[in-house]
């Protein structure tokens, strides 16, 4: 039996289609493990770049912490802060004209040399005014006074209600800087 030419040059090219079908099954959970093994290695390349941006300029950020770590408090190492926040955010609602009718402390949390105390304020009222007054003059503080939560509504008497919670930082030591432990 013999083949043409022609159906010898169908039966290659039959061969070579089908020979690429399978390859490109075969190869295609490659394929697609290489890009993801690319696009990861990008990723590991710019976190790398980042880092190494960061080291270079870590004696600027040794000397920001040095700097802002004085202006935190210091409170003795067996003493409670929460009534010493309490007061500091009650002096500053009182301040402003803002009510502050329900509070409670959260756990204290230590992040290295810092500690944080939340204080969630359930409810809280006044006029918008006080409210940025208020927001304004915990911003003023420093650092060491963040609100991280703020939730707001109006009420039906042109007045606003709602909820935020306040994170107090600080330091422990030996010795607690004048009048802050108090």
């Amino acid at each position: 039996m013999r083949f043409s030419s022609r159906e010898v040059v169908l039966a290659v090219v039959a061969f070579a289609a089908a020979l690429f079908g399978v390859t490109a099954l075969l190869a295609r959970p490659r394929l697609d493990e290489w890009k993801e093994l690319r696009a990861r290695q990008r990723a590991v390349v710019q976190e790398i770049g980042a880092d190494r941006s960061l080291l270079q300029e870590s004696e600027k950020w040794a000397a920001l912490l040095a700097e802002k770590s004085e202006l935190l408090p210091q409170h003795p190492p067996d003493k409670e802060v929460d009534v010493y926040w309490l007061s500091v955010m009650d002096l500053l609602a009182l301040k402003n004209g803002l009510s502050i009718t329900k509070r409670q402390v959260g756990e204290e949390k230590k992040h290295g040399d810092i500690y944080e105390l939340p204080i969630e304020c359930k409810e809280w009222g006044g006029r918008l005014d006080a409210l940025v007054h208020f927001l304004f003059e915990l911003q003023s503080e420093g650092a060491m006074l963040d609100v991280r939560q703020l939730q707001i509504r109006p009420t039906d008497k042109g007045l606003l209600r709602g909820r935020f919670t306040l994170y107090c930082a600080y330091t422990r030591g030996a010795e607690a800087e004048e009048g802050a432990g108090e």
